[in-house]
């Protein structure tokens, strides 16, 4: 068992730390990445950057492309790409907004007949790949184009769709309500607030136990000062977080959205077989299917969630914009995609998380804000963005080969 006050040869923690992320630098690029990017406009906009109003409005934009993010992952792990995501999350888009503009259906009827539909449709998308054989670049981009010519053929007629329904636009536009004022923090919202307590104690209590869990299997764990310094680095993250959100509207509806698929699948990955498989076949498919694993039924299930996710995407946006149009969806598979991979997703497979998914969302995010904010021109901004992927992808070749 990793005994700290039995190792006469324990380095300093500023050591530990340097150890720790030169091992693990393709994890913390992203981090990196996002501190060095936040500061730069913090400083070129006069504060205007960190500023409540754009924090809010930068998280809320960023939800359509987060749950994308998070299916892309999945697929990527598991080997594979998915460049129909984006046409299908318009054309869903469309089709909820035409079942609540033209055939009359409530918002709790649309939202679940939209998410089986990114269901089926991600299993649609698989078969080829996982009983063909078909390389899932293929298949998709063939998906993808049957999804583009649906979504033009469904709004052929009338153009952009005007979504009217309060309830359906408020999730994207929305957020959470606040209590009433109590005489003190009345100029925040007082629930956001309470979430973000909540939420700070929840990821301590967590890393406690996941300390003493790999304690009790004999893993060897960080030293006690680093592992101190690694909860109060992350509570204070939060709570900056929510200090910020708290001084414009709180929490929006969208990033509770956002939240939620993110602890779900997080909890699929890490603590259910299921997760442990999608790692395995993406780590090893040959060494997976001799060992019992249907590389098969797991490639369509990765797809089906894809596909449920690109719904949700589909519906978030065209909430947020209040209407469906012809060319929703267009670029959002490389937002998708970037965002896994400057969240530290290998290209090799088997390796890539959910969260460093939504933080590499929020660096390209960032990005995009940030160069708004500036007035750069748009042709600059891809070319940036364009480079920060090329240097994920490069982190992550030349971590794999010190490997």
């Amino acid at each position: 068992m990793f005994d700290e006050k039995s190792d006469p040869q324990k380095p300093s923690i500023f050591s530990e730390i340097l150890s720790l992320l030169s091992a693990n630098f393709s994890q913390y690029f992203m981090f990196i990445a996002l501190i060095v990017i936040m500061l730069i406009f913090t400083i070129a906009t006069d504060g205007v950057f960190i500023s409540s109003r754009n924090i809010s409005n930068l998280l809320n934009q960023m939800g359509y492309i987060a749950v994308l993010a998070v299916g892309m992952t999945l697929v990527i792990v598991i080997r594979h790409i998915d460049l129909s995501v984006g046409y299908l999350a318009g054309f869903l888009g469309a089709f909820a907004a035409i079942a609540m503009t033209s055939w009359g259906w409530p918002v709790y009827a649309v939202i679940p007949v939209v998410l089986i539909l990114g269901a089926l449709s991600g299993l649609l998308t698989s078969l080829p790949i996982a009983k063909l054989g078909v390389p899932a670049f293929v298949s998709t981009m063939a998906a993808g184009l049957i999804f583009r010519g649906a979504l033009l053929l469904v709004t052929m007629g009338t153009g952009t769709i005007i979504i009217r329904d309060p309830v359906f636009n408020a999730i994207g536009n929305g957020f959470i309500p606040d209590i009433p004022d109590i005489g003190f923090l009345d100029d925040r919202h007082k629930v956001t607030l309470i979430i973000g307590v909540i939420a700070i104690i929840f990821s301590i209590i967590s890393a406690i136990r996941s300390r003493q869990k790999k304690i009790s299997y004999n893993f060897e764990v960080s030293s006690m000062p680093m592992f101190i310094l690694q909860m109060i680095l992350t509570s204070a993250i939060i709570g900056y977080v929510v200090w910020v959100l708290s001084g414009y509207n709180g929490l929006s509806w969208s990033l509770v959205v956002v939240l939620i698929v993110v602890a779900l699948f997080t909890f699929i990955t890490t603590k259910t077989p299921l997760g442990r498989h999608i790692y395995a076949v993406g780590g090893n498919p040959e060494a997976a299917e001799l060992s019992g694993i249907s590389v098969a039924r797991i490639t369509q299930l990765v797809f089906a969630f894809m596909g449920v996710l690109s719904a949700l995407s589909g519906i978030l946006y065209a909430s947020r914009l209040q209407s469906a149009t012809t060319t929703a969806g267009l670029g959002f598979e490389t937002d998708a995609i970037a965002a896994a991979f400057v969240g530290g997703v290998s290209a090799a497979g088997g390796v890539g998380t959910i969260t460093g998914s939504i933080i590499g969302a929020l660096v390209m995010m960032s990005l995009t804000s940030g160069m708004n904010l500036m007035g750069i021109d748009i042709s600059i901004q891809y070319i940036v963005r364009g480079a920060v992927l090329v240097g994920a992808v490069i982190v992550d070749r030349a971590t794999r080969k010190g490997r």
